[in-house]
């Protein structure tokens, strides 16, 4: 079975909207200190992109002036590539500025796997206990994300990490969008380069065909693909760093978790990207989809023992487990297949305390 498989990105954006119905459920959600937090990142993020547009326009207007007293002959081509360029730079700058300013929001990844937890307990209250899930907040609440007393040396590692992967990108994205001015050879560079992002996704047939009709199709269309495609890939990195925090997992490790879940990653991520492109409410958007990711945990991924016993799990999460059953299940029960039953001894109680809590309290 092909990890980009139609249906698995089809039941990805079946859980963008279960999961944001589930996480906007969550009275949680909207405290005061989430709302704080938000406005800080609207405002960072306003002062960004204000620190970045000023010396665009300045350069946007120096070529402008230089085109002025290019030849005639040569000006209007010249004048729309680089408007072009200059546009698309600028659009790619603001959706990387936007994931900066949203770094900055802390948002409820903890609280909303708690709610994911006491949702279910509630819903399956009548069935047999033998029969349930176990829970993921009470072991999960047990792991360090970064550890006491290096908050902000962990926030600045990850700032400059953040620039560097995509500034990287951003760079290498400019460099193929040059290229696809050369005479000639230009109408196939990005055309290869949806060849090569594809080719290892879903297998060199599909991506052949991609290439093939890339060359017809306008050059913006072309980029507005590829763009929206990484740019989903990075966002679901990002949603799903509070758990990569907490389970250590090394980088091959993490390169076979993603593999085998790309399909079904890519589903999820893409709707909640559309609407992060809001102008300023995005980041607002985001948090929905980082509590949203709390309940897409619950369904690609084993609940996790307590730390003392967390030696090879991350290995044991490589492989999706229940893939094949899971994509086959109605929309209306999700539920099934959470965990496989004959592995449910690695949990310690079918409810854990930190949920026993929570029932008890509602």
């Amino acid at each position: 079975m092909s990890n980009f498989d139609p249906n698995a990105i089809i039941r990805g954006a079946q859980l963008t909207v279960v999961g944001a119905i589930r996480a906007l459920q969550n009275p949680g959600l909207f405290k005061y200190e989430h709302y704080r937090q938000a406005v800080i990142a609207v405002a960072a993020g306003v002062l960004i992109r204000l620190l970045i547009a000023v010396p665009i326009a300045l350069i946007k207007n120096s070529i402008w002036l230089v085109l002025r007293v290019a030849p005639a002959s040569t000006a209007p081509t010249t004048l729309a590539a680089s408007t072009s360029s200059t546009a698309s730079t600028t659009s790619n700058l603001f959706t990387k500025l936007d994931f900066l300013a949203e770094s900055v929001l802390q948002l409820p990844f903890m609280d909303s796997l708690n709610w994911v937890d006491l949702t279910y307990a509630k819903k399956h209250k009548s069935d047999d206990p033998t029969t349930l899930r176990a829970t993921y907040y009470p072991n999960m609440r047990l792991y360090s994300s970064h550890g006491a007393g290096r908050s902000q040396q962990a926030a600045m590692d990850a700032g400059v990490a953040f620039l560097k992967r995509y500034g990287r990108r951003t760079a290498l994205s400019l460099v193929v969008y040059m290229f696809s001015y050369v005479p000639v050879v230009g109408r196939f560079v990005l055309p290869a380069a949806s060849f090569y992002a594809f080719n290892q996704a879903v297998g060199p047939i599909p991506a052949t065909a991609i290439f093939g009709v890339g060359v017809f199709l306008p050059r913006r269309f072309l980029i507005v693909f590829l763009q929206s495609y990484f740019a989903s890939r990075s966002l679901m990195r990002d949603l799903l760093e509070p758990y990569f925090s907490r389970i250590k997992f090394t980088p091959e490790q993490k390169r076979r978790w993603f593999r085998d879940r790309e399909g079904i990653l890519f589903g999820f991520a893409v709707g909640f990207y559309i609407f992060l492109k809001i102008p300023l409410l995005g980041v607002l958007i985001y948090g929905i989809a980082e509590a949203s990711t709390a309940y897409l945990i619950t369904k690609i991924t084993d609940p996790p023992p307590p730390p003392t016993y967390a030696g090879g799990y991350a290995e044991t999460q490589t492989q999706w487990q229940n893939k094949v059953e899971f994509l086959k299940l109605p929309l209306e029960n999700l539920d099934a297949y959470n965990i496989s039953l004959l592995r449910r001894d690695r949990t310690p109680s079918i409810l854990g305390e930190g949920t026993e809590k929570g029932l008890s309290a509602s």
